[in-house]
Order: structure tokens, then sequence, then C-alpha cells
């Protein structure tokens, strides 16, 4: 069983938010790529049933961000193709009947965003899954004006977040939030100081955001706007812990996270730090060393490793379906978004449309996500009103290992009432 990062094709994706960049936490991975550890290689699986789905297989688009100059990012659709493997032959289908993935690849930008949208809306698909992208400005619209359901695991832009024809599954910025605030509390810290790449103007966001939560925790945030590509953000750093905070934490693409805690580890090596996986990716932990991230506290959306029996479901299909494919690595984004799919549209009623797919998503009520860690998922608007497509308030976070994986995770946030 392998564990590594994200394949070498990855690529950062320039241009977007900082709220893109804490809604691709799933999509980030840790450790290297080339390398098996002892935690992946004895983490349990278990056989898998048969039971296979049967009649006129039901088309289902996925968006995947593949061979762009800037995003390549294949793992995406491999970790789908496992799930849909898993559904197909060994789970019963959706509603019974087997799933046709439909991959459109687009580059991450908006001529073949468009075109991608288009041609899944003339192939007639039942609804459109996405495991993240910055071009859901483009791609919404068309989907949604085909009045077909769009799936995503992390919303990014402010259509996937507030449209009601979007089920966001993960909890994206609040949710991650939550988490940093909760791991805040269990190291005892009274305040947290939290480095943000301020595009769009983000780091006010994030104030009026986290400000509130962290203090409903008894935590202090204060927040340090950084212009985006900031060459060098030791000034800024420097300021920021000019206050001897307890606590740092970066919300920022993988550069700028780099950026940071090599001057964190200048400035106060000691100083405890909340890191999103953007900042466990490989590409920093290269940079600043596993020994400045490993015992801190780590945010993530999915169990890659305990013997929770829905972690074990996911090594086991890939480790059946596609077994290069790394654990820990943005394949799980891909699987997490078709089986949360299936799972939250698995009560359809009557014909499989895209109406009665849509009608059974925003009926599931608290359905487990996939190597969720026992996130659950709603879709009724309700988990973050000022953002209803988000069908999660929840997130994990736990102790980095010396693989730069959390570990003994603990689950942030409750779901409102349904």
């Amino acid at each position: 069983m392998k564990l590594g990062g994200l394949i070498r094709h990855r690529r950062t994706i320039v241009g977007v938010g900082a709220l893109a960049l804490v809604a691709t936490f799933g999509a980030t991975a840790c450790g290297s790529d080339d390398s098996t550890s002892d935690s992946a290689s004895s983490a349990s699986t278990s056989s898998l049933p048969s039971e296979p789905a049967s009649g006129e297989p039901i088309k289902i688009g996925f968006v995947s961000p593949e061979g762009g100059a800037a995003v390549s990012i294949p793992e995406y659709r491999q970790g789908a193709e496992a799930a849909v493997q898993y559904v197909n032959n060994n789970a019963g289908g959706l509603a019974g009947r087997p799933i046709e993935l439909v991959v459109c690849k687009q580059q991450e930008e908006p001529t073949s965003a468009t075109k991608c949208a288009n041609e899944l809306v003339e192939k007639k698909v039942a609804a459109v899954l996405s495991p993240g992208t910055s071009m859901g400005q483009v791609i919404v619209p068309i989907i949604s004006g085909a009045k077909i359901p769009y799936v995503t695991l992390n919303a990014v832009s402010p259509i996937e977040l507030t449209s009601p024809d979007v089920a966001a599954l993960s909890a994206g910025l609040p949710g991650t939030l939550t988490a940093m605030a909760s791991g805040a509390k269990d190291k005892g810290m009274k305040s947290v100081t939290l480095f943000a790449s301020d595009g769009g103007g983000m780091g006010n966001v994030i104030t009026q955001m986290g400000t509130p939560v962290f203090g409903a925790y008894g935590v202090d945030l204060k927040v340090v706007p950084l212009p985006l590509g900031v060459p060098d953000p030791t000034p800024m750093v420097s300021a920021g812990l000019s206050e001897k905070p307890d606590g740092v934490s970066i919300i920022a693409d993988a550069a700028t996270c780099a950026g940071v805690l090599k001057a964190v580890q200048t400035a106060d090596p000691n100083v405890e730090k909340i890191l999103i996986p953007t900042c466990l990716d490989p590409n920093v932990t290269k940079v600043i060393g596993l020994d400045a991230v490993k015992g801190n506290v780590g945010i993530t959306a999915t169990d890659y490793l305990s013997d929770n029996p829905d972690s074990v479901l996911y090594r086991s299909v890939l480790g059946q379906y596609a077994p290069d494919l790394s654990i820990t690595g943005a394949g799980a984004s891909g699987y997490q978004v078709l089986l949360g799919f299936v799972r939250t549209a698995g009560g359809v009623q009557g014909d499989v449309t895209p109406a009665s797919l849509g009608a059974a998503i925003k009926a599931a009520k608290d359905v487990e996500m996939p190597a969720g860690g026992g996130i659950t998922v709603t879709c009724n608007g309700k988990a973050f009103p000022q953002m209803p497509a988000l069908c999660s308030s929840q997130m994990l976070y736990g102790t980095v290992n010396d693989e730069g994986v959390p570990v003994d995770l603990k689950l942030a946030g409750q779901q409102p009432a349904a």
C-alpha cells in the first residue's frame, strides 16, 4: 500500500483567493511520492463483498482538472474511478444501477472549463461532480442552467458556496477555522496569530469569521494579511510574532506556507503551529523539514490511516482498484466526492433523473462522509446559513506524525439539527 503526497504533476492553483486555498484541504496530501511508510503498509484493509449493480447505467459527469500548464491533478479522476468500480461491483450501484462516469478534463481556465460543462450537458448526465476547481463561476451556471445537480467536495467560488443548485460536501473555511480553534484549545493556547494570503480581501473575511469562532473556544485570534505572492514574508511574520502568541497558523498556498514557516522557525521555533494540508504538502516539508511540523496540530477532512470501518473501506477500495495511488494523496478527494454523492443520493425515489437526484441530495440527513472520521453531511442549507451550499460544519484535527500526516483525529464542529 502506497503512502505519498500529490503525484509530481500537481501544480499550484494560481490566482484564486485564500478561500480557494482552504477549500483544497481535501486535495492536499502529505509525505513523499516515492516512499512507503510503516504506518501505511501496516494500516488494515478488508475484502470487499460482491454486490454487482445491474440495469442501464446512470451517466454521472466528472470535472477533472487535467492537462493544464498550471494545474494537472489526474489523481482526482483515478480516485473517483476506483470508487465507481467499488460502487458498481461491490456496493449494489446507485438505486441498483451501475454508474457510468463521464469524465471531462479541463485545464483550470475559462475556455476549457466552458467547453467541458457544455459537453456534459450535451451528454445528458444526471449529475455533475467536482472534487474542487477554481472554475466554478464558469461551470456552475451552465450545469445549473440545464437543471442538473452539481456536487463538489471543496467549494471555492462564491456561486459554489451560495447556489441552491450546489451541494458542497465539505465544511470549507468555516469548518477549517472551527478545527483550528478546537486544536488551539486542546493545546491550551490563549492566543493565535493567523497569517493569511489576502487576495480579494480574504484577510478581512477570515478576521470577521474567525474571531467569534476562536473566541467561543476562549482563544484570541489575530489575523495578519499577506499580499498574494509575497516573496519574503519575514517582516510580517516578525511583526505577527511580536506579541508572543501561543500558536500560529497559516492560510495560504504552499510557497507562502513554506516562506512563513521558515520565518517562524527562525524567529520562534518552539511556537505551536496549526497547519492546514497545504502547509503539510511535501513541497513545504522538504523546505522546512518534517521536524518543524511533527507534533503540531494538523487539519484534515480525511481519515486516511485509522481503523475506523470507513477508513478501512477506503484503503481497501484503493488497494483493489487503484493500487498505485497514494492513500494520502489527491485521489482521496475523487473517492470522497464520488462515494459521498452516491450516499447522499442513495434515497432517490422513482426514475433516476437530475431532478430526483437533486431532491434526494437535499433530503439526505446525517450521511457519513466517506473516509471522513465521523464527519456527517446534511445538505439542507443549515450547516452554515451564510454559505447554504455547504453540507457540513465539521472537520478533523489531530497530531502531525513523523510523515506529515495528522493522526489520532478528533471531530470539530457540530452539525445543526436537520
